[in-house]
């Protein structure tokens, strides 16, 4: 009996390692897919606009974030495109200090 207890904390224990890099992704793919509809609706792809969304949001998934040579964003780059959609939304103040936090540390 103490045996199979001692396997199934092992297999139990495993599993949850196995899991862990799945897990760790997916906010990554939740902030992308946030930052496309928010993207999406300033461009006015809202409701009746079907086909135009889709292909918007195919291409805004499927794109890598403007790169510099040695492979990372620019914070330049960054600061360019957080301050454009902070503008797109008139944030001001506390609302905008919070969103451009947000924008710039993705």
């Amino acid at each position: 009996m103490m045996t199979f207890l001692r396997a199934l904390t092992f297999g139990v224990l495993m599993l949850g390692f196995g899991v862990t890099p799945f897990a760790m992704a997916s906010p990554a793919q939740q902030n992308k897919m946030k930052a496309c509809n928010e993207q999406a609706n300033a461009k006015k792809f809202g409701e009746g606009k079907g086909e135009e969304r889709k292909a918007f949001m195919k291409e805004c998934l499927s794109a890598t974030p403007g790169k510099s040579e040695s492979g990372k964003d620019t914070q330049q780059n960054k600061m360019k495109v957080c301050n454009k959609e902070a503008g797109e939304k008139s944030l001001k103040g506390d609302e905008r200090k919070q969103f451009m936090s947000d924008c710039l540390s993705n």
